[in-house]
């Protein structure tokens, strides 16, 4: 069932404070991320409108699908700015929030990038730019404390090329082999599933790592894996989160449980949270992802910043760092943080989780950082 968009509060006739909405609705991109995301923004906006707006105006999303396509991201965002929105929301796939990043940086547009994770968002620190997901540096890092922790030092990584998936791997090896353990990285570009699986039969691997897109080949490697016996025994983890959706349960049954995936929450919501999470459930008819939350947490920020710096899209820089507020996963504030360029929430709450095996549909917290 979906539920109705609700009427607005009373907002002041009059134009709209509009925002530009980034997010991946079709093909190649992650569409299910996509329509959680939109899920949030939208939320947000309502539940906004219904106290009264902003500056008693109303909050009108202008959505873009980005589409994991290159050339959109840098389009869309020249696109909404001649349009004249306030700031820019939103994008999942962080190769392409990057291209968005470094757009609205070069245009001045205040712009909250919600769900990617890359540590150089922008080529250089910008004051136009703050980002509420943890760096990859600090996630990716966590999963590999996750991965010594539970005795695996040797370590295989299926990885297709992308800056995404090449910083990742950098990530991993430098943090593990600075600790005793060996990464091997598995190029996708010339290896099938059936081969991977023939490569760890012959390795010291106990671990396998998905830096891979989904559904292919994240899919496909792992129907091979769980066919073969001889790899009965090895860890299959998915950092980037492709468990997290309800397509990899569609797609995998029970093959898809027990693997360890990266997702940004609490172990408890906080009030607003709670209340997100149920009329975000009843909108979408299943769980919301952590990456619906990111979305109204999204709106959330952006509409205290509107408040402290006023609706009219002017050059001043906007006040990141003295935001504080309620989000649906603890309080957020942004700082500058060494070798990130844009502002960061410090810190996004970071768990390691998987499907749990006698229940697909629920999720085993195995690790917090």
């Amino acid at each position: 069932m979906t539920t109705p968009t609700p009427r607005l509060a009373h907002p002041a006739d009059g134009p709209s404070i509009q925002i530009g909405a980034l997010v991946p609705l079709t093909r190649p991109g992650w569409t299910e991320a996509g329509r959680h995301l939109l899920a949030g923004l939208e939320l947000a906006a309502r539940d906004i409108n219904n106290t009264g707006g902003i500056a008693g105006k109303p909050l009108e999303l202008i959505v873009r699908d980005t589409a994991a396509d290159p050339h959109r991201p840098a389009a869309a965002v020249d696109e909404l700015a001649h349009l004249g929105v306030t700031a820019l929301a939103g994008e999942y796939h962080s190769v392409f929030a990057r291209a968005a990043a470094i757009r609205a940086d070069a245009l001045g547009v205040p712009y909250l990038c919600s769900s990617a994770v890359l540590d150089t968002l922008t080529e250089q620190p910008t004051k136009w730019v703050a980002r509420l997901s943890p760096p990859q540096s600090r996630g990716w890092q966590t999963y590999a404390d996750f991965l010594l922790s539970a005795g695996h030092t040797h370590i295989a990584v299926a990885a297709e090329p992308s800056l995404y998936w090449a910083s990742g791997t950098r990530i991993l090896r430098d943090h593990l082999t600075g600790r005793g353990a060996s990464v091997t990285e598995l190029d996708m570009r010339t290896l099938t599933p059936t081969a991977v699986c023939d490569v760890l039969a012959n390795s010291q691997a106990t671990a396998l790592l998905l830096l891979v897109g989904h559904p292919d080949p994240a899919v496909p490697i792992v129907k091979a894996a769980r066919a073969d016996q001889s790899l009965s025994s090895i860890l299959i983890g998915a950092p980037a989160g492709q468990p997290e959706f309800t397509e990899w349960v569609t797609l995998l049954g029970h093959d898809g449980a027990a693997i360890p995936f990266l997702r940004y929450l609490p172990g408890h919501l906080t009030p607003l949270g709670t209340r997100a999470e149920k009329a975000l459930r009843e909108h979408l008819n299943q769980a919301p992802s952590f990456v619906a939350l990111e979305g109204y947490d999204t709106i959330t920020v952006l509409a205290e910043l509107l408040r402290l710096h006023g609706t009219d899209r002017d050059r001043t820089a906007p006040p990141w760092p003295h935001i504080s507020v309620e989000g649906t996963r603890g309080q957020i504030q942004f700082c500058r943080t060494p070798g990130i360029s844009v502002w960061q929430w410090t810190w996004p709450p970071i768990q390691i989780v998987d499907r749990d095996p006698a229940k697909p549909d629920h999720f085993r917290i195995l690790h917090t950082g």
